[in-house]
């Protein structure tokens, strides 16, 4: 059994500034006894629109604000994990990446957003570069794997399947949500369907406004909600178990009984 921190703000233009806040909700969920937490996509940095304001504001991974989570994740001795711009080499756009902190001060997994958000009138892929297809990277704490998939991700099933076929038996989502017509009832939707038809929790931390939906939620792997934020800024802390995953898949053993695999599109 392992405590897990869905953490949900708003980050902004000025790092230093994101850092802090980070640095300060961390702490909270810690003292509440997460042993994992999750913070939203661009949690590094956020501007009103997706433009070159985000290249210009990548680093490596070695930069400043991934060096400063670690410290986070290591002072409080638990795997942190948040969305940042990373700056590539020999290229004009940058990665939507996500960093799992551990404990120890080093980057225990990284995940590279997959689906760009070039729908409801954005398009991320003008400054974004894809994740390559690989292995999904995953980390554990006791009993108990988690991996990770991004924002947009959420919408294409087959991501969180293959994180499920993985070994995870959670799945973090950090998110930037944006708001708009029905899209609140779409995250809750989806965030539950994913956690129901692969049988993993799905801990999924989004931005609060005005730049996010909010809603961020620890959901079971039978689509209960553990946990949830409204609007607020704020933690919410619940408990995820091996025995609990274990336990459903007896009940609704859908992995096993399925009749298909997931393929890369050519």
């Amino acid at each position: 059994m392992v405590h897990v921190a869905v953490v949900q703000f708003a980050p902004g233009e000025d790092k230093r500034e994101n850092l802090a806040a980070a640095d300060e909700l961390v702490g909270e969920a810690a003292r509440r006894g997460a042993r994992v937490a999750v913070l939203p996509e661009y949690a590094m940095f956020t501007a009103p629109r997706t433009d070159r304001r985000f290249v210009e504001a990548a680093e490596p991974l070695d930069g400043a604000f991934v060096t400063g989570l670690a410290e986070i994740a290591e002072r409080f001795g638990m795997h942190v994990v948040a969305g940042v711009n990373e700056a590539l080499a020999e290229d004009t756009r940058f990665s939507n990446t996500l960093v799992a902190a551990g404990p120890d001060g080093g980057i225990a997994a990284l995940y590279r957003k997959l689906h760009l958000y070039d729908a409801f009138g954005f398009t991320e892929s003008e400054v974004v570069r894809a994740g390559e297809i690989t292995d999904p990277q995953t980390f554990s704490v006791d009993d108990v794997t988690f991996g990770m998939q991004t924002c947009y991700d959420l919408r294409f099933p087959e991501v969180t399947r293959r994180i499920a076929d993985a070994g995870a038996d959670v799945v973090l989502l950090p998110a930037e949500w944006v708001p708009g017509p029905l899209k609140e009832d779409h995250w809750r939707t989806l965030v539950r369907a994913r956690a129901i038809e692969n049988t993993v929790y799905v801990a999924a931390a989004g931005q609060s406004a005005p730049t996010g939906s909010g809603n961020s939620m620890l959901v079971d792997p039978m689509g209960v909600v553990v946990t949830s934020l409204g609007e607020q800024v704020g933690v919410a802390v619940g408990e995820v178990s091996g025995r609990r995953v274990a336990e459903v898949r007896s009940k609704n053993p859908a992995l096993e009984l399925r009749r298909f695999t997931v393929t890369p599109k050519s």
